[in-house]
């Protein structure tokens, strides 16, 4: 297999459901080893298992992403178990949306701690590693909300937009060691984000929403290997996608 994925050490955070677990299945199978980040542990121990059963490599790590100790462990963990970390993808988020006048002020910080510092506490724990190995891949997931914003999502965009500004100015620091950064920007994909908005009405017009027009969460693991599968001397700054029927 010369895929330019087989025997990398890939940390994935966000790993027991949606993008991150398609991610997993689908880089264990072009013969990824994956460590597996998440707070629902049961959840990553048994794709870990699954995966392993399958006769791949794959570690489960209990990790919240609002935890720089947790995040640095996970990496940790990978670099004693296997080696070194080839690529992180930094993927937990949360998409708690509502219109700014409902005062939601707890859901606008759990959004900047998973969705903007667990991005940082990502790049944090790899770059140290990626820097002294020079090499390595940083992937951090954005939005189509990264991109536009609407009304009620104004928080989560900003949140979105801050993982591009992140990263843009990650791939240009970057550069003497190197390293490749992506920025993925999903549109409506099928995953539990949309579980995360407790308000009632704005919640039963995205589920509406996603159900009409979402895609399953493999476009992403494709995504993902796409831009990772590249020979080393290309990097993939940024992959934006949406659902075909998608207008925002």
């Amino acid at each position: 297999m010369n895929n330019n994925i087989e025997g990398k050490v890939i940390v994935i955070t966000g790993a027991s459901s949606g993008l991150g677990e398609a991610a997993a299945r689908h880089l264990s199978a072009q013969g990824a080893i994956v460590v597996l980040g998440a707070r629902r542990v049961e959840r990553i121990q048994s794709l870990a298992k699954e995966l392993t059963d399958k006769g791949a490599k794959a570690l489960a790590i209990s990790t919240d992403v609002t935890q720089h100790e947790q995040v640095k462990a996970l990496v940790n963990a990978a670099v004693k178990n296997y080696g070194r970390i080839d690529v992180i993808i930094n993927n937990a988020g949360l998409m708690p949306q509502s219109p700014l006048d409902r005062l939601k002020i707890d859901e606008w910080n759990q959004m900047i701690d998973v969705n903007i510092k667990g991005v940082l506490y990502g790049i944090a724990a790899a770059l140290p590693y990626m820097k002294d190995q020079k090499s390595g891949h940083i992937i951090n997931v954005s939005s189509v909300a990264g991109h536009k914003v609407r009304a009620g999502g104004a928080v989560y965009s900003a949140t979105k937009h801050a993982v591009r500004v992140i990263s843009e100015g990650l791939r240009q620091e970057v550069k003497p060691y190197n390293l490749r950064t992506t920025i993925i920007s999903p549109g409506a994909v099928d995953t539990e984000l949309p579980n995360t908005i407790s308000e009632p009405d704005v919640a039963e017009n995205m589920q509406k929403y996603y159900k009409d027009i979402a895609i399953p969460a493999d476009s992403f693991a494709r995504a993902v290997a796409f831009a990772i599968s590249q020979p080393d001397n290309i990097d993939i700054n940024e992959i934006l996608y949406r659902p075909t029927k998608q207008e925002f």
